[in-house]
């Protein structure tokens, strides 16, 4: 009796070892999944999406954290914690910046949350090289890149991206 006992141990553990493997496959495939789907961000308001490559992501990664991450470590806006770069923050600005060109041109002419007042003297931008030399040089492509990664990390990260909007 205490050998069959223990073959049914046995074949107890690794039953439990093959669910625990099946189910981490399925949570690692979900995962990817949810990684790609992540990777196809918005460009314009017409509903076009761009596929982000990893080359892509690691090049926008890098031109984020050299120029943007000073003030937006972790998508937060150091300069007002209650404006951050997740997902719902940027579709309600004005005008919204939930896609790729409304982020490059955000980056080109910044404004205010409500849209009203240009801030290219406080906020680094194209138009102000001269006041923030980190912006000089760069490029339509790099600027599409930064947007790009900032639209992912929003994405995949959710509200844990930036913090959200704190609404009165």
């Amino acid at each position: 009796m205490q050998k069959i006992w223990g073959t049914c141990q046995r074949w107890g553990v690794v039953l439990l070892m093959a669910v625990g493997f099946w189910l981490g496959q399925i949570g690692g495939a979900q995962a990817a999944m949810s990684e790609q789907a992540a990777r196809n961000v918005l460009v314009n308001e017409q509903g076009d999406t761009l596929t982000l490559t990893r080359k892509d992501l690691t090049k926008g990664q890098r031109l984020f954290n050299d120029i943007c991450a000073h003030c937006h470590a972790g998508g937060v806006t150091y300069t007002n914690p209650n404006v951050g770069l997740d997902t719902e923050t940027l579709a309600l600005a004005t005008p919204p910046r939930n896609t790729v060109d409304a982020m490059v041109d955000y980056m080109k002419n910044p404004t205010t949350y409500d849209g009203e007042d240009e801030i290219y003297e406080l906020h680094p931008s194209l138009r102000s090289t001269d006041i923030f030399p980190a912006m000089r040089g760069l490029t339509d492509p790099e600027l599409r890149l930064i947007a790009g990664y900032i639209l992912y990390e929003a994405q995949l990260k959710g509200i844990a991206w930036g913090g959200g909007k704190i609404y009165y």
